[in-house]
């Protein structure tokens, strides 16, 4: 069977690809039957667990958000996405904890982490993905950066490749220079605070 289009890389484009997920999510209705019609419902855009409280996430459902698969937690934090507040209830206050510890200020609000997370994602008035850039000392383990226009992750001092078939290439991290970030600058603060963010095995092997 081929794979369906709810994937989602870390540019937050969403394709077919069999590459499978560890984490799922939703960032609003995008869907027409088994079609994807648009990027985003709305700005609240999470990254959920794939199993929760027996609940079935039945796919396609008209007029239900659609559900989106992530291949790791540190792809969702690129393509913009945060923990969900029910379903990974931990996970979203050790993110939410590290946002106001990072960017100062109380404990930020969902809604406000979600109209901040938006207003760095997207180009405004496009659907086009916001880059910035960043020294590389200063990137923190489960960053996203561009390379040419090749996504690679920060782990341990190292650059890893993300395919559509998994992580592959590794070389070592810039030491100088500046690099274009994917992973929304917030994002990037809650990594640097010490956030626990799960990457894929295969990124360190």
């Amino acid at each position: 069977m081929a794979a369906a289009c709810n994937r989602v890389t870390p540019t937050g484009d969403i394709e077919a690809f069999p590459l499978r997920g560890a984490f799922t999510g939703n960032r609003g209705i995008l869907h027409s039957g088994r079609s994807i019609v648009r990027f985003h419902g709305h700005n609240c855009w999470i990254t959920c667990a794939l199993a929760f409280n027996d609940r079935c996430n039945e796919q396609w459902r008209p007029r239900r958000f659609t559900w989106l698969y992530f291949y790791d937690e540190a792809l969702s934090f690129a393509a913009g996405h945060r923990p969900c507040a029910e379903c990974r209830w931990r996970s979203y206050t050790a993110y939410r904890r590290a946002w106001a510890d990072a960017l100062g200020g109380e404990l930020p609000s969902a809604g406000e982490m979600n109209r901040g997370l938006h207003a760095e994602r997207l180009c405004r008035g496009t659907h086009r993905r916001r880059t910035h850039e960043l020294s590389w000392p200063d990137l923190p383990d489960g960053t996203y950066v561009l390379l040419g226009r090749e996504p690679y992750v920060v782990v341990a001092g190292h650059l890893v490749h993300w395919t559509r078939d998994g992580y592959r290439e590794r070389r070592p991290s810039p030491t100088r220079g500046t690099a274009t970030v994917l992973t929304p600058p917030s994002t990037v603060a809650v990594l640097a605070g010490g956030y626990p963010v799960q990457i894929d095995s295969s990124a360190t092997a």
